[in-house]
């Protein structure tokens, strides 16, 4: 097979002699050319009537604009940011990067920036062509509680006024690794329904006593008043104990059905965007390793809850047999409880006064930091 450095020396030879040829001789030195290139004939003939390309040949289209300072900028924030998509990106650009240029983390031109800002969700995606995390399922370590089930209430998915903050989804992710024989450590997620606040604990185990005292933590840290707790229908939350405890504090107390996992959706979401995304799936039992997941998601509820920008859905359409989810504008957890009406203006106040000293880069390296020392923990 000819070279195409060959092939175009070739083309610039029997071009003008083409040109001159009449029909009988056209048909022969289209036949030698077609032989010796490989070219398809209809290819070929255009070759020998329009001749080689000119050289220095300007390139057709629109002219690129996002390359550059302006691509590298855009990756560094959504590394800051978590690789978070597009559709959570582009509506929260302009507040991170006032943040970013507030604690000096970032600083930008004014063409930079406003190339930053002005870039569509689509241009996003095609200058982040960063790597695909792969997902991994850990074991599942839920059994049922049966003596309490007829004294809980089942709560359905779509069954819950999630316009007011303080019902909240609790489950249980465990840092069993490959076996669920003896005691290990557990994560205790909570996420608000309304507003997406979440919060994590770090449990010893997965006994009714710690689960209980992480509840009466959660109430501590929620920047509004916890209203009602749904569960799953493990014995860890299905007992006595969780349940006395919500009736004196006038918490409703809900759980979801066997088996449904969707029910538990915004929870069950949390536990792997938040915690199996962060912490993995290795096994965890020792003292030395809660704390270090205590000081991991104390800086990560202020790292997720201020900085992570989330979507909710918010209706349906059937279009052509096809069901299009219709989701609002990508808001932080944090502006979704400062236009919350139930939250006082005072407990608004002390989050917004603690969202200005708090810079995300600063937070995350905290994260890596207490992640690699974790990390370095192998049994």
């Amino acid at each position: 097979m000819m070279s195409q450095r060959s092939k175009k020396e070739l083309v610039e030879v029997v071009w003008p002699r083409y040109l001159k040829a009449n029909r009988a001789q056209k048909t022969q030195i289209l036949n030698e050319f077609v032989a010796a290139t490989g070219y398809h004939r209809k290819y070929a003939i255009r070759l020998l009537e329009h001749g080689p390309k000119p050289k220095g040949r300007k390139k057709t289209g629109r002219r690129k604009i996002y390359h550059g300072e302006v691509v590298r900028v855009l990756e560094h924030i959504w590394e800051i940011c978590g690789r978070i998509c597009s559709k959570r990106l582009k509506p929260f650009l302009p507040e991170i990067v006032t943040v970013l240029e507030r604690h000096q983390e970032v600083l930008l031109s004014a063409e930079t920036k406003a190339l930053l800002l002005g870039m569509s969700r689509a241009t996003i995606d095609r200058c982040l062509q960063g790597a695909r995390f792969v997902k991994r399922r850990g074991l599942s370590t839920t059994k049922p509680g049966t003596l309490l089930k007829n004294a809980i209430a089942v709560r359905k998915w779509n069954e819950w006024d999630d316009a007011r903050p303080g019902f909240v989804e609790v489950d249980l992710v465990a840092h069993c690794g490959e076996s669920v024989e003896g005691v290990y450590l557990n994560t205790l997620t909570a996420t608000d329904i309304s507003t997406s606040w979440t919060e994590c604990f770090a449990l010893p185990n997965k006994t009714q006593a710690a689960v209980s005292q992480a509840i009466s933590e959660l109430r501590l840290r929620l920047p509004f008043p916890l209203l009602g707790i749904d569960s799953d229908n493990g014995s860890e939350f299905i007992n006595e104990t969780l349940l006395r405890y919500c009736l004196d504090e006038q918490i409703t107390f809900t759980r979801s059905r066997p088996y449904q996992k969707n029910d538990q959706a915004h929870v069950e979401q949390k536990n792997w965007s938040v915690v199996r995304h962060t912490v993995g799936y290795d096994r965890r039992e020792t003292p030395e390793e809660r704390d270090l997941l205590a000081a991991i998601y104390a800086d990560l509820r202020l790292y997720v809850n201020f900085f992570q920008p989330v979507l909710k859905l918010i209706g349906k359409v059937q279009v052509d047999g096809r069901t299009i989810k219709q989701y609002d504008q990508a808001s932080t957890p944090f502006r979704r409880v400062l236009v919350a009406d139930q939250v006082s203006v005072a407990d608004k106040l002390s989050l917004t006064n603690q969202f200005v000293h708090l810079n995300p880069v600063q937070l995350r390296r905290q994260i890596d930091q207490n992640l690699a020392k974790l990390w370095k923990i192998v049994r």
